[in-house]
């Protein structure tokens, strides 16, 4: 990497144990992806638990590619869910960055088939649930805007940051510029039905 790996704990004591269990994660993805440029994880206590006693932990990882920008996986678990093993939420949060890796040199590659009309791949950089809309990073097009409508089913909801999605863009333009007409999760966020 380029940068120095940056490691914080927030609202929490650091922990030797998580510390040496994220470089560990880090060393691998370093190994299958050897473009990163940066790493920066937070382990966090995101939020007051309901029921009082133990914090819940989270976990944000960013890493920067060249020429892609940022990509975000992140996690959390109730310490009382825990069942004795606290680093669950550690190795979750690293499969979802290693699933995003996986799909960005996918399409890097030019190996992400799509059906006909369904349009290009696509990734969402930036998300606006309380209004309802986004913007997709699409190759040879400013970002695209999308709203909930174009997202089929209710996937729009489970839409992050990152996501790859199958884009099929809009004639006309919409009032923020481009735009996609209709919008596809692909990867573990397709629909199954």
């Amino acid at each position: 990497m380029d940068v120095p790996l940056e490691i914080a704990f927030k609202n929490l004591q650091t922990s030797e144990s998580l510390e040496r269990l994220i470089r560990e994660r880090v060393a691998r993805l370093e190994q299958s992806h050897p473009r990163l440029m940066s790493c920066r994880v937070v382990v966090e206590t995101p939020y007051r638990s309901a029921a009082g006693g133990k914090q819940p932990l989270g976990i944000t990882i960013e890493v920067t590619l060249p020429g892609t920008g940022s990509i975000v996986a992140s996690d959390s678990q109730e310490r009382r869910d825990s069942k004795g093993d606290e680093t669950a939420f550690v190795t979750r949060a690293f499969k979802r960055l290693e699933r995003q890796l996986e799909d960005e040199t996918e399409i890097r590659r030019g190996e992400v088939k799509t059906h006909g009309s369904e349009g290009s791949v696509g990734r969402v950089v930036r998300l606006f649930p309380e209004q309802n809309y986004g913007f997709i990073e699409y190759p040879g097009s400013p970002d695209l805007y999308f709203t909930r409508n174009a997202v089929s089913g209710d996937a729009y909801d489970q839409l992050k940051i990152g996501a790859m999605v199958l884009v099929t863009i809009a004639t006309g333009e919409g009032p923020m510029g481009p735009q996609a007409s209709s919008v596809r999760p692909v990867g573990d966020m397709a629909p199954t039905s």
